[in-house]
């Protein structure tokens, strides 16, 4: 890939099992390609638009899977207008090791308004970010926690 525009890689605490979980086929885009390896990771990418994104996360695949809404229940622009959101606050944590848990937030996200990353980079960042607020007891944006 020429350029990546999106990466997102989330480490779980060192004492996390490892499990190896199959993530379900998105068939919503030929080459959009969701494959879960080893370790429990998730990798999302299109050769087309030159982006990817990776989450390494124990239990966040059988999450995505078992209780997160399915694909097609929000908008591409909730999502992408949530995100946003959301990483501005995680990139704010994350230049802040003082003040929130450095093992938590461990790396920058570049995920830019404006650029059309899809649906599927959309959801899973997404889901994504609520997956992490319920299992570390964080709130990113204040109010009310979604729980799926």
């Amino acid at each position: 890939m020429k350029n990546l525009l999106l990466t997102l890689l989330i480490v779980g605490l060192a004492y996390s099992c490892n499990t190896s979980k199959k993530a379900p086929k998105s068939d919503t885009v030929d080459s959009e390609k969701s494959t879960a390896q080893v370790g429990d990771t998730l990798k999302i990418s299109n050769d087309a638009l030159e982006y990817e994104i990776i989450i390494i996360e124990p239990g966040f695949n059988t999450w995505l899977v078992s209780q997160a809404k399915p694909e097609g229940f929000y908008e591409q622009t909730y999502l992408e207008n949530r995100n946003i959101r959301y990483v501005s606050e995680w990139n704010t944590r994350v230049s802040q090791p003082n003040r929130y848990n450095p093992n938590l937030y461990e790396l920058r996200i570049d995920y830019q308004q404006g650029i059309d990353y899809g649906y599927d980079v959309n959801y899973k960042l997404y889901n994504y970010f609520i997956f992490f607020q319920n299992n570390y007891k964080q709130n990113l944006l204040g109010g009310r926690v979604p729980i799926n």
